[in-house]
């Protein structure tokens, strides 16, 4: 049992933070999310990286699954997310992996609605919850730090995610059983596969050189 779960930890961080740590560009991240299955499968028996790995898992974090590594979604991005994913005033909507709080942000401060992000870094947590209070948006706005696979959506009108492929295996089956009928789900480059999208939006540049896909399903 102990063998399978440290080749399952092993398989997991190479796949979400190798990455991250010693390269981070966005047009990697993109392109991992859509060949990452290929690319990531000859990695599965690659063991050089283990000690980066490790060593940059925050402290306490390492029996936690880190679904996709941290990257800045560019606002104009973000924009069409929540556009997409037709948030309106006063309602519920969920950020999985919130990263530094762009989207919370923008969704309570221009789009009026309640907010909250999840985000496992410690870090992170702290800058977007003291960026928050700067922007006097606490009331409708907040960051939940805790692992995204573990929290409770049931009220959630939407949900916008980023993570790579398989964290939007592990993540499916939760959203199916929690979420109400008519939430609305916009998926950032990676679908998810045993879901059929009501609308693929294709982001031909976002200024900065990169292009975008995002998903849009309804429950």
């Amino acid at each position: 049992m102990c063998e399978s779960r440290c080749k399952g930890r092993v398989k997991n961080a190479i796949t979400a933070t190798t990455f991250a740590i010693l390269f981070r560009p966005a047009i990697l991240y993109h392109w991992l999310t859509e060949n990452g299955p290929t690319i990531l499968e000859l990695m599965r028996n690659s063991l050089f990286v283990l000690p980066l790995v490790i060593s940059a898992l925050a402290p306490g974090q390492q029996d936690t699954e880190v679904l996709a590594p941290y990257y800045e979604t560019p606002e104009m991005v973000v924009d069409r997310m929540l556009q997409l994913g037709n948030l309106r005033p006063g309602e519920k909507m969920y950020d999985l992996g919130s990263g530094d709080g762009r989207i919370v942000v923008m969704a309570a401060q221009k789009y009026k609605a309640d907010a909250t992000g999840v985000e496992l870094d410690r870090t992170l947590v702290k800058q977007s919850t003291k960026h928050l209070r700067k922007l006097g948006l606490t009331s409708t706005a907040r960051i939940v730090q805790g692992d995204l696979l573990k929290q409770d959506y049931s009220s959630a009108d939407l949900i916008t995610v980023y993570l790579l492929p398989f964290g939007n295996e592990k993540l499916a089956p939760i959203l199916e059983k929690q979420l109400k009928p008519g939430c609305r789900i916009v998926s950032h480059n990676a679908a998810f596969t045993s879901w059929t999208p009501v609308k693929i939006e294709e982001i031909a540049s976002d200024g900065e050189g990169h292009s975008h896909r995002l998903y849009f399903y309804q429950r």
